[in-house]
């Protein structure tokens, strides 16, 4: 076999692979290439841009419609929500939010919190308290439990030690009756009106001895001469009286009695008055003066430092920070009880929001065509050259049957 008739056997199978194989590739190519219309004489040349690149407004809005139609359906939206929304995952988020905002509480960081604090501490007790506290000081039961059981637990049950009914014995004679305080009652209550008053009660009440004594002698004479004794003789007579207190034994009295002094020794039905009484005054003092008293503790209290100190309270709080897990993990039940009941209203209304297809379109059509060729490339880049080596198979394949046309002739 000669030469030529060599070529012309392998010519068919060699230049129809070469055709396929290049065809292919051209094809493959003019999707993406050129990426800008060639234009000449002022006429657009046909294939250009290419074919993705022409087309990429159509192309976004059907990547778009097959995203949203088979990948991004609501229903799969929903398994995603719940898989997202797990409640350790929730939980996770709600405890970072908590310390988050726990951490912002810090008034050198955020000195607008400990502002907002004061003002709703001052809010509350210069405005807010006096008038809650004068509705309900009107009801008839108002603070009645609360003050029976003070009265029942404490009250009732106190009685004072005995060192501390010696101090107070002391007190009362050194500061509360000393005897210039007690000199000065006797001048104050020896008038001469009250001289007479008990001079003739005296002289008409007593009998036997007593009468003759008050209607011979009097007192008038004897409680005169006391008072101007009292007026004339400070000295002497504040002496008189502390030797008195001390010779009559008034401390060791005031003692007793202070210690004897407790409400079990009365009457049930006194204590009974007492706690009514206490309750009666105690709402009507409310009533009358409550909020006064709360509006003028509102005005002396620095509420900015008061912020100030509950807010570090807050932050450094031991109980704060071993509650955050419970109150996240509450919250984390709570927000999955409510997605179980309105997910797929909440989806419903959350895609149109995201507008997720808008946003696909929008990418699409703003990426570049060497971009979209890049990214294709990547995805698929074996299975183009699988094609490409396909059409140059199919093209040697029909060139051997060329030949072995050519040789059956």
């Amino acid at each position: 076999m000669d030469l030529a008739t060599l070529w012309l056997l392998l010519a068919p199978p060699l230049v129809g692979g070469v055709i396929g194989y290049f065809t292919n590739d051209i094809a493959i190519k003019m999707l993406f290439r050129p990426y800008q219309a060639i234009y000449l004489r002022g006429r657009r040349l046909p294939f250009t841009p290419g074919l993705i690149p022409r087309n990429q407004e159509r192309l976004a809005k059907r990547v778009s419609d097959t995203i949203m139609g088979s990948l991004l359906t609501p229903e799969e939206m929903q398994r995603l929500a719940r898989r997202l929304l797990k409640t350790e995952r929730v939980q996770g988020a709600l405890k970072w939010l908590l310390e988050l905002a726990i951490d912002q509480l810090e008034p050198q960081r955020n000195p607008r919190a400990s502002k907002v604090l004061a003002n709703i501490l001052h809010d509350l007790f210069g405005q807010s308290l006096p008038r809650l506290l004068k509705v309900l000081a009107r009801r008839e039961d108002f603070l009645e439990v609360q003050l029976n059981q003070i009265f029942d637990q404490v009250l009732l049950d106190f009685q004072l030690s005995q060192d501390q009914a010696t101090r107070l014995a002391d007190w009362l004679l050194q500061v509360a009756l000393p005897p210039d305080v007690l000199r000065q009652a006797i001048i104050d209550f020896l008038t001469d009106r009250n001289i007479q008053v008990i001079d003739e009660g005296f002289r008409e009440k007593t009998s036997g001895t007593y009468w003759v004594v008050a209607n011979l002698f009097g007192v008038r004479n004897a409680l005169t001469r006391l008072r101007t004794y009292c007026l004339d003789e400070r000295d002497a007579s504040n002496a008189r009286l502390a030797e008195l207190i001390t010779s009559l034994g008034v401390r060791q009295r005031l003692q007793e009695l202070l210690l004897n002094l407790s409400l079990q020794n009365l009457p049930v039905s006194t204590v009974r008055q007492l706690r009514k009484t206490l309750r009666d005054t105690v709402r009507s003092y409310l009533q009358d003066k409550g909020a006064e008293l709360l509006e003028e503790l509102g005005k002396s209290v620095d509420w900015d430092n008061l912020a100030v100190l509950i807010l570090n309270r807050l932050r450094t709080s031991e109980a704060v920070t071993t509650s955050l897990d419970v109150v996240s993990l509450e919250l984390a039940l709570i927000l999955e009880r409510y997605l179980e009941r309105d997910l797929a209203n909440i989806v419903a209304q959350v895609i149109p929001i995201l507008n997720v297809d808008q946003v696909i379109i929008e990418r699409v059509k703003g990426t570049s065509p060497q971009d979209l060729e890049k990214a294709i490339n990547g995805i698929v880049k074996s299975e183009l050259q699988a094609i490409v080596n396909l059409g140059g198979i199919l093209g040697f394949v029909i060139g051997l049957l060329q030949t072995a046309t050519l040789l059956l002739r």
